[in-house]
């Protein structure tokens, strides 16, 4: 059995836009590929979840123009954030557990 280059590949995810270009990969400095989106992606989430730690803590000081309600909406879009890079974290863990049991 064959496999297939993985430059073949690479051109592929090129010509159908999911990477900038078949050299995406394997230069660790351009901007993009998964592990860059990986790791905004996180920053997003670690953002959210200072911010609504930050309006958390305004609220109970009792600063003006911090409501309640922001900051559970603030605190409930973190914690949905959160979950969904969870379960991105358990696709990839069992991902890798797939291809790593596979017989050659």
């Amino acid at each position: 059995m064959e496999i297939p280059k993985i430059d073949a590949l690479q051109g592929a995810l090129a010509a159908s836009g999911v990477i900038s270009s078949p050299t995406a990969t394997s230069n660790s400095n351009t901007s993009g590929g998964f592990l860059e989106v990986l790791k905004r992606s996180l920053d997003q989430v670690s953002q959210s979840q200072n911010h609504a730690e930050s309006l958390a803590t305004q609220y109970q000081l009792g600063k003006n123009g911090v409501s309640l309600e922001d900051a559970m909406l603030a605190m409930q879009k973190s914690n949905v954030s959160f979950q969904a890079a969870i379960q991105v974290r358990n696709k990839l863990l069992s991902a890798y557990h797939d291809i790593m049991n596979m017989q050659v």
